[in-house]
């Protein structure tokens, strides 16, 4: 098998993911999954559609991931992961996409409006 990359976006974050196979070794910038997120839940979100198809240590993943939060990256991530899984093997599609790991979550910040202090919330009315 040759190296699958995919890419996944969520809010301001982008993953670029570089899949071989191997023995599940995951590095994201550099560093080792665990220490990059310390978190166990953003840990379980990267994890997870690798449990789903089964794979968790069928492939080594290199990670570069930038923009955004912990959150935002992680489930670019997770994205990114399941893309490559599907490219890798098409079987897993129907169960990765059942649990919406292969839609892009497009909800993004609102930008902030002049004459209001944030997008949508106004100042105290003052009748009198």
């Amino acid at each position: 098998m040759e190296m699958i990359n995919s890419i996944g976006r969520r809010k301001a974050s982008v993953a670029r993911i570089y899949m071989t196979e191997g023995g599940g070794k995951i590095t994201i910038n550099g560093k080792d999954y665990k220490e990059y997120f310390p978190m166990p839940a953003t840990q379980a979100t990267i994890l997870d559609p690798l449990k789903v198809a089964e794979s968790e240590n069928k492939y080594d993943i290199k990670i570069t991931v930038n923009g955004g939060g912990f959150k935002g990256q992680s489930e670019a991530i997770r994205m990114a992961i399941s893309r490559s899984l599907v490219k890798a093997n098409e079987e897993v599609k129907h169960a990765l996409k059942e649990k919406k790991y292969l839609t892009r979550d497009a909800r993004e910040v609102e930008r902030k409006k002049f004459g209001k202090p944030k997008a949508r919330k106004s100042f105290q009315f003052s009748k009198r």
